[in-house]
């Protein structure tokens, strides 16, 4: 098959392995991590324009590498070629490779967040994408200095405990080996920032499994949501997290 694959780039070392295993024929297009940040009106709107530019009648299916993230992929349209898209909350079940196992260990590590290669070594968002996050546009991205500059001691202690501090409901930074790693370096860096936080550490085994099965073609409707033409993308708030909307 020949397909198009639209990617949030912290798949990028993951999903190109993934590609260079596959039979089929996949190109790839990664958009910068953050879209989620902006709303979801925006990330909607992002998106579209990028499913959109696909070129009809060349390739079978096209690739949404994209949970449901925040609801920012809800009214998605399929155009003249299908949408393959994980159903997935987020992108920690393709690094676990299934939803039940993401929400195993969710379960069982309450405050738990996590980090990846892509995770770090693509960085916060940049540029356009962090001058149109909501929490730059409301000041959640503002450092404690910051806040004192603007509204003094007292007052910015409350607004940094009751808005700012982002990281307070988490103890524990996990992360999701993927054996694509060229080195240690990725997790002694996510070690160290949780010694650093006074949190808690745990390296696991990611699965690339679910991920090697969306770029095989091997789209079981439990797993992946198919997009056909004239469709568009509806959340269910169910098991199943995403499902079709017609037009």
């Amino acid at each position: 098959m020949q397909l198009k694959l639209i990617s949030c780039e912290i798949f990028y070392r993951e999903l190109c392995a993934a590609v260079s295993r596959s039979r089929n024929t996949v190109d790839i297009e990664f958009l910068p991590k953050g879209l989620h940040d902006i709303g979801c009106a925006s990330m909607l709107a992002r998106l579209q324009e990028v499913v959109d530019r696909v070129e009809e009648g060349k390739y079978e299916a096209v690739l949404l590498g994209y949970g449901l993230c925040n609801n920012g992929i809800v009214g998605l349209t399929a155009r003249a070629t299908p949408i393959v898209i994980p159903r997935a909350h987020d992108c920690i079940t393709l690094f676990l490779g299934s939803r039940q196992r993401y929400f195993d260990y969710f379960n069982s590590h309450p405050g738990v967040f996590f980090k990846t290669t892509g995770w770090i070594e693509r960085g916060d968002s940049r540029g356009e994408l962090r001058q149109l996050s909501i929490q730059r546009r409301i000041g959640l991205d503002s450092s404690f200095e910051e806040l004192v500059e603007k509204y003094g001691e007292d007052n910015a202690r409350y607004l940094w405990d009751e808005m700012c501090d982002l990281g307070r409901n988490y103890r524990q930074l996990t992360f999701i080996e993927m054996g694509v790693e060229p080195d240690d370096r990725f997790e002694r860096q996510t070690r160290e920032e949780a010694a650093s936080r006074g949190w808690d550490f745990e390296r696991v085994k990611g699965d690339p499994s679910m991920i090697q099965r969306f770029v095989d073609g091997c789209w079981d409707e439990r797993e992946f949501l198919i997009v056909r033409p004239g469709a568009r993308v509806a959340p269910t708030y169910e098991d199943d997290i995403i499902t079709l909307d017609q037009l």
